[in-house]
């Protein structure tokens, strides 16, 4: 399938729907600033139709059996690694991901999501007994799943693999930014027999699609992965009607060296860590804290790696950086570095404008700050781009106070060569995920916010069970 071809079409009732009335939204590559393609733009009157699709589904789906759920699951996962290509050419074209970024994380995770969800689908007690009382899990009904376009098909599998586990049926608003992941992914449940209604998808803009979705009457619950100002809005549009609402929103997340870290491994990996995908991720490390001692060892060990940091042309499987994703994003960066060098922080690499040698697309240096004060905008603000600051603090209980003064708490990192005195600091910084010694990924943990960074959990089993109802049976 050309994925253009499917750019006026909403996906609702099990087939790609074309409106008259829908207006369209230019689809720009942010690597040469073209744009490449349209999408057409939903109104309230569309999402109308795809929740009446999902909810016309939902009794029959809801009833289904897990071998069912298990083999729809099933056909889902093996026809996105047969068209893992056909995606990774997508991110590359929508959002400027690095190809071989796009393969080996944005693709493979997504799909990993899917495969996970099969797991705890095959084993999840949807009913236990406790002397004369049952607990039935059910699913919740109509959901609402509204994904960004930072890792757009990874957010999608995120939401959309557990709601099916779990028996609902869903309408998807992918962000109008980078829509065409989306739209092959729509391809791909039709592919898989996803019965008429239980999958819809309408594109458009989060005031429009989005607040239609939040105050829809018809839906039982609402999954949003976006900026907290976007969270905040939809949780305000869902409250007349009591629906529930999962916020997985932004991040400023801490990662603490510790005085007994092996800095030659931990502060390469920790600039790594926070420039992964461009730096574009809610949960990115993008606050280094360090011992003040030793903030000249880790300045050398920090310059070196982000000046390394190769940034260019996302289809050359040799880049490691390509470009921001969009315009809004890239001035929003731009700007947060220009605050930075006016409130005195110290540049360590990186700056204004473009890298040398670049002279279109929305490509940004990797940029580090050192002496950065707690009290400075780009350590307190969400920057959403590759810039990491590096904050110096005395001991480890200044480090555990600076980590936590923030609204946000979705992840944070700690580097100790002493398991237990990992852990202990771990307990104490009040964020939903917390990794120790750059662990591998995994698609089963808990992911989701403290404070300001959101509600609800997603992946694993904490992932489907947000998109189950519990309902007690008395003298079962």
């Amino acid at each position: 399938m050309m994925i253009t071809e499917r750019g006026t079409q909403f996906y609702i009732g099990g087939e790609w729907q074309e409106y008259a009335d829908a207006t369209s939204l230019p689809v720009v590559d942010p690597a040469s600033e073209r744009v490449i393609g349209h999408i057409a733009a939903g109104e309230a009157n569309h999402v109308d139709l795809a929740v009446a699709a999902a909810r016309k589904a939902f009794p029959a789906f809801s009833q289904s059996s897990v071998s069912e759920r298990l083999e729809l699951l099933g056909r889902v996962y093996a026809l996105l690694n047969e068209r893992a290509e056909l995606f990774a050419e997508a991110l590359v074209m929508e959002m400027g991901a690095a190809i071989s970024f796009a393969r080996a994380s944005q693709f493979f995770f997504a799909a990993e999501h899917v495969r996970v969800q099969m797991e705890v689908l095959e084993k999840y007690p949807f009913l236990t007994i406790n002397g004369q009382t049952a607990t039935a899990k059910e699913p919740i009904g109509v959901c609402a799943l509204i994904t960004p376009w930072n890792w757009p098909l990874y957010q999608i599998t995120a939401k959309a693999a557990p709601a099916i586990a779990a028996g609902c049926t869903v309408v998807l608003k992918p962000s109008e930014l980078s829509p065409y992941s989306a739209l092959l992914f729509a391809q791909l449940m039709h592919d898989a027999g996803t019965p008429p209604g239980v999958f819809n998808l309408v594109n458009g803009t989060g005031d429009s699609v989005g607040a239609a979705l939040a105050g829809h009457p018809d839906v039982d619950m609402i999954s949003i992965t976006g900026s907290t100002r976007a969270g905040v809005l939809v949780a305000q549009a869902a409250a007349p009607t009591v629906k529930r609402v999962v916020q997985e929103l932004g991040g400023k997340s801490p990662n603490i060296l510790l005085d007994d870290a092996d800095f030659a491994e931990a502060v390469p990996k920790g600039v790594l860590a926070g420039m992964r995908n461009v730096g574009q991720s809610c949960s990115a490390p993008t606050r280094m804290l360090v011992p003040a001692h030793r903030l000249a060892e880790v300045e050398a060990l920090a310059g070196k790696t982000g000046r390394a940091i190769r940034v260019g042309d996302p289809r050359d499987p040799e880049t490691a950086m390509g470009p921001i994703a969009n315009r809004a994003q890239y001035e929003r960066v731009q700007a947060m570095i220009r605050a930075g060098i006016d409130e005195g922080a110290k540049l360590l690499c990186g700056g204004l404008g473009r890298p040398a040698g670049q002279d279109r697309g929305f490509f940004a240096q990797p940029t580090i700050f050192s002496e950065v004060r707690p009290d400075m905008r780009i350590a307190r603000e969400e920057i959403f781009g590759p810039v990491l600051v590096i904050i110096p603090y005395r001991d480890e209980e200044e480090a555990i106070a600076i980590a936590n003064d923030t609204v946000y708490g979705l992840g944070a990192h700690v580097q100790s060569s002493d398991p237990g005195r990992a852990r202990r600091v771990a307990s104490r910084i009040r964020a939903g995920q917390v990794h120790i010694n750059y662990p591998a990924w995994d698609g089963t943990a808990a992911f989701g916010g403290y404070k300001r960074s959101g509600n609800g959990r997603e992946y694993g089993v904490h992932g489907l069970e947000e998109y189950l109802e519990t309902k007690a049976i008395l003298g079962y």
